[in-house]
């Protein structure tokens, strides 16, 4: 079969598209053939291997220990294991696994969920990574209310249409913030009030927002504290910022562990999967209530494209491979 293969760490323009061996469904294993599949950050750092915390942490020292990159998986079920209890061959899928960049990957029936037909295979593609943080940086980390103001900061992004969205689903009010060029896109997702970072500090201003989800990662905690209500919540969702060891991650970690001294709640998303979780979610997609954004799809061959069109952040939603 056709996959991206990637041998050791480097820059994307490294990856390879070659014939490898197709995987074999063993007595746990759903065998996925894949349609499309999501390119999101975290695609880029096991790419890359950076931040080496990483690799300390697992995902191979001086390698990658999964050649084949890509998390993020649509798709219909080719073949399932003995054990296997909640699909069978021809069932349309979405979720997540290793290696979703070839034709047919491997996933756990636990990491899947059936696909809405509401919704294709390509924007199926774009959930799992990027609606799970919001909706657990939203409901999990900083339980959101009805009638609170909500401020998601990177509200262009994959993860910040998500988070708009959901907050609205919730009840908030929700005011975005983004780039000039993303501010229609986050009015029709259901923003009630878009601020464009590149001509008002929103740090700066009378506002106070009860919530802050912070996905951008561009300001300091400092300057994030200043527009949130004195027991409001600030929830970090990540940072591209920061040096090759950590990459942004100890803004989070000195988010934690200030909160326990202020009156304001200062939380570190850490993104898990969750079945319950990603059901919810398949659920509001289900209903309309929740629309994937797919800002533009690249072949399997133009994946190293893909990753640094995502890294530029040009991107108004999210990016797609199609298979």
């Amino acid at each position: 079969m056709k996959a991206i293969v990637r041998e050791t760490y480097g820059p994307p323009e490294g990856l390879e598209l070659k014939e490898i061996d197709k995987p074999v469904a063993g007595d746990d294993d759903v065998l996925v053939r894949v349609h499309a599949a999501g390119v999101d950050q975290g695609v880029w750092h096991l790419v890359t291997g950076k931040p080496y915390l990483l690799r300390i942490l697992g995902f191979g020292l001086r390698r990658p220990k999964n050649r084949v990159p890509g998390l993020d998986v649509a798709g219909r079920v080719e073949a399932v294991g003995r054990n296997v209890t909640r699909f069978q061959p021809g069932d349309e899928v979405f979720g997540t696994c290793a290696g979703s960049y070839a034709e047919y990957a491997l996933a756990r029936q636990d990491k899947l969920a059936p696909k809405p037909s509401n919704i294709s295979f390509e924007q199926a593609a774009a959930v799992h990574s990027s609606a799970l943080a919001a909706f657990q940086g939203l409901r999990r980390s900083a339980r959101v209310q009805a009638g609170q103001k909500v401020l998601v900061v990177g509200a262009g992004g994959g993860v910040g249409t998500f988070a708009v969205q959901l907050a609205k689903e919730f009840g908030a009010n929700v005011t975005g913030v983004c780039s000039t060029k993303k501010m229609d896109l986050v009015r029709s997702i259901g923003a009630d009030d878009v601020i464009d970072y590149t001509r008002e500090d929103f740090t700066a201003g009378p506002r106070r927002y009860d919530l802050i989800v912070d996905i951008a990662g561009g300001r300091s905690l400092s300057r994030l504290r200043r527009a949130l209500a004195p027991r409001g919540t600030l929830v970090v969702v990540g940072s591209e910022e920061g040096g090759r060891w950590v990459q942004g991650v100890d803004r989070a970690i000195r988010a934690a562990m200030l909160s326990p001294f202020v009156s304001q709640k200062l939380r570190m998303l850490v993104s898990m999967e969750n079945e319950e979780d990603l059901e919810s979610v398949r659920k509001l997609m289900e209903a309309g209530k929740l629309t994937p954004v797919v800002d533009r799809t690249y072949s399997l061959s133009e994946v190293p494209k893909a990753i640094q069109y995502l890294r530029a952040g040009h991107a108004c939603g999210k990016v797609v491979i199609t298979v």
